[in-house]
C-alpha cells in the first residue's frame, strides 16, 4: 500500500511582539513647604532711636569717673617715637608693637637717630611685627622728611602728617589727640564697632563714625573720648563676645542683641 506523504502545512511567520511601553514614571508632586514663622526684622541701627544729649553726656560721665586720665596703651618718649609707634601699629597689636620698640627707641629717638640706625638694622629691631619690611622703610622715609621739610619736629595739623609715608588719618588724630592736646577721634577696629553697636554714631566708614562722633560729643569729653571707646571696645565691648553684664552702659546701650 503507498505510504500517503502530506506536505506539512506552512507555519505563520510569527509577528513581532510589540515592545511594551516603557513606564514613565510621573514625578511626585513636592511636598508643599511649611510656611516659617515670620519673625520681625531687626532694626537698622539708623533707624532706632536716637541718643538724646543728656544720654550721651551721662554714658561719658560714667566712663570719665570709672577711668579720670585713660592713656593710650603704645608706648612712647616724644612725639616723634609716637608717630613711629602708630606706623608700626598697623595690622599689628600695641603690645606687640610695645615689646619690638622699647629697645628700639632707646637707640632711636629722634629722626636724625633713626636715619644713623639705618634700615637694615631697623628690621631687626621690628622684625616680630608684621609687614615689617615696608614699616622699615616708611619709618626711614618719614624721618627723612621730618628732617627735610619740618625742621626736625612732628608736624602740628592732619594734612601735614598725612603726608608723610606710613601715615594715613588715624595716625594723625592719635598724634593731634595723645602728643599735642587737639580734640580728635581716632576711628580703629574697637571705636567703628563701639560706634555702630551703640548706636552712637553709626556710618559705613570710619570717617562715617568719627564725624558723627564729633557731632554728639560734648567738648568737655573729647580730649579723652576716643581712648575710653578704644579701651571699652578692646575689654568690654568685644567682637565676638561682648561682655554686657559688666558694661558700664548696658542700660542705655541700643544694641538689639545685647544680652542683658
Amino acid at each position: 500500500m503507498a505510504k500517503i506523504i502530506r506536505k506539512p502545512v506552512p507555519r505563520k511567520a510569527a509577528m513581532p511582539k510589540k515592545k511594551a511601553k516603557a513606564a514613565v514614571a510621573k514625578p511626585k508632586p513636592k511636598p508643599k513647604a511649611k510656611a516659617k514663622p515670620t519673625t520681625p526684622a531687626k532694626k537698622s541701627l539708623k533707624a532706632m532711636k536716637p541718643w538724646t544729649p543728656a544720654e550721651i553726656h551721662e554714658v561719658f560721665s560714667r566712663f570719665r569717673k570709672a577711668n579720670p586720665e585713660p592713656k593710650g596703651e603704645l608706648e612712647h618718649v616724644n612725639p616723634f617715637t609716637l608717630l613711629v609707634a602708630v606706623v608700626l601699629s598697623a595690622q599689628a597689636t600695641d603690645a606687640g608693637v610695645n615689646k619690638a620698640t622699647r629697645a628700639l627707641f632707646e637707640v632711636a629717638d629722634t629722626p636724625q637717630k633713626m636715619l644713623d640706625l639705618g634700615e637694615e638694622r631697623l628690621r631687626d629691631y621690628i622684625k616680630t611685627i608684621g609687614l615689617y619690611r615696608t614699616k622699615a622703610k616708611n619709618v626711614m622715609a618719614l624721618s627723612a622728611k621730618v628732617l627735610s621739610e619740618f625742621g626736625g619736629e612732628v608736624p602740628r595739623t592732619r594734612a601735614e602728617i598725612e603726608s608723610l609715608p606710613g601715615a594715613g588719618r588715624k595716625t594723625a588724630n592719635v598724634v593731634l589727640n595723645m602728643a599735642f592736646g587737639e580734640h580728635t577721634i581716632a576711628v580703629d577696629t574697637h571705636v567703628f564697632r563701639v560706634g555702630n553697636r551703640t548706636a552712637l554714631a553709626p556710618g559705613k566708614t570710619p570717617l562715617e563714625v568719627e564725624l558723627g562722633l564729633e557731632k554728639v560729643i560734648p567738648a568737655e569729653f573729647m580730649l579723652h573720648a576716643h581712648h575710653w571707646l578704644i579701651l571699652h571696645g578692646r575689654y568690654t565691648c568685644l567682637a565676638r563676645k561682648p561682655r554686657c553684664e559688666v558694661c558700664l552702659i548696658n542700660d542705655l546701650c541700643r544694641w538689639p542683641e545685647k544680652t542683658v
